[in-house]
């Protein structure tokens, strides 16, 4: 009889033995498994955090729903089916846990169509170093809009955002600039912007560029030189129109003669478009003279003696 249930004690040890064991390997299966899953998402990257750009903008997300709700309720209603939940949780996850310097058109594509909507023909006017001077005539004329006045742009205009592999998946310290890696969110963000407003672009378009620049108003390896330029229809485009702006009592590096600008002349003229270049367009002029209302540049009319 004793012989008997010492026989039994040793099966039950052995059988607990083996559950214990089958635990722990189940256990440490689990861990492996979880550990190859979140691999990337929430890997540790000490450099993520030291990139020479500014970090994503404080309250992102309150900052983009805000301004999404105030462009469809205050100065454009007729986009009021637009949801604006939507728009940010699709802009949140172009970025959010995903290595800043491997961010692609895809990433973006949900974000565009939810935010895209038709622009008006003969209202595209398109910028190059003249951001500050365009969009304060965009804010007198409403006759015009930049890519920052259509929703997509008016959202996320002097913003920055990038993510982090590791938690909470977002960067506020740092994002990396153009230089540093060219996929970053930002520029990918912006080019596929820039694209889809040229693409919208209709009937008569205009360009202001600035003609104080040494290096020339046009450059090819700008967003506008090197993308919307060859994204604007000739189907749908009639005339390009090129408004060279000098700076009042600044140096006046180049006239629509110029070479840059006959190099954009080309360009265009090649993808059959028609060209008209004014120098010193004079409604834009007017504006840069409310700052400079006593120079020469600004005087309407001379007196004849």
């Amino acid at each position: 009889m004793p012989l008997q249930q010492g026989s039994a004690r040793t099966r039950q040890r052995t059988v607990l033995l083996v559950g214990i064991a089958v635990l722990l390997a189940a256990l440490v299966l689990a861990v492996v498994l979880a550990s190859l899953l979140t691999h990337g998402r929430h890997e540790v990257s000490p450099q993520m955090l030291k990139w020479k750009d500014r970090g994503t903008t404080k309250n992102l997300q309150e900052v983009i729903l805000g301004r999404c709700y105030n462009y469809i309720t205050a100065h454009y209603p007729e986009l009021g089916d637009k949801d604006c939940l939507k728009i940010w949780e699709s802009l949140k996850d172009a970025f959010i846990y995903k290595n800043p310097c491997n961010i692609t058109a895809e990433d973006y594509q949900p974000l565009l169509e939810l935010a895209s909507h038709p622009i008006p023909c003969n209202k595209s006017l398109f910028w190059s170093k003249t951001g500050d001077l365009v969009h304060r005539y965009t804010k007198s004329n409403q006759n015009f809009l930049t890519l920052e006045d259509t929703l997509l742009g008016y959202m996320a205009d002097k913003v920055s955002w990038c993510g982090d592999p590791s938690a909470p998946g977002i960067n506020y310290e740092s994002c990396p600039k153009r230089s540093e890696c060219e996929s970053n969110p930002g520029s990918v963000f912006w080019k596929m912007a820039s694209k889809m407003f040229a693409e919208a672009a209709c009937g008569v378009v205009q360009v202001m560029l600035n003609g104080s620049i040494e290096a020339g108003a046009f450059r090819s390896s700008s967003i506008f030189g090197s993308i919307e330029v060859f994204n604007l229809n000739p189907d749908k485009v009639s005339e390009v129109h090129i408004w060279l702006m000098q700076d009042i009592g600044g140096p006046q590096s180049e006239s629509c003669s110029g070479h840059s600008i006959q190099r954009l002349i080309s360009i265009l003229e090649e993808r059959n478009f028609k060209i008209l270049c004014e120098d010193n367009y004079r409604p834009v002029q007017l504006l840069q003279c409310v700052h400079n209302p006593d120079h020469t540049d600004c005087r309407l009319c001379t007196n004849s003696t």
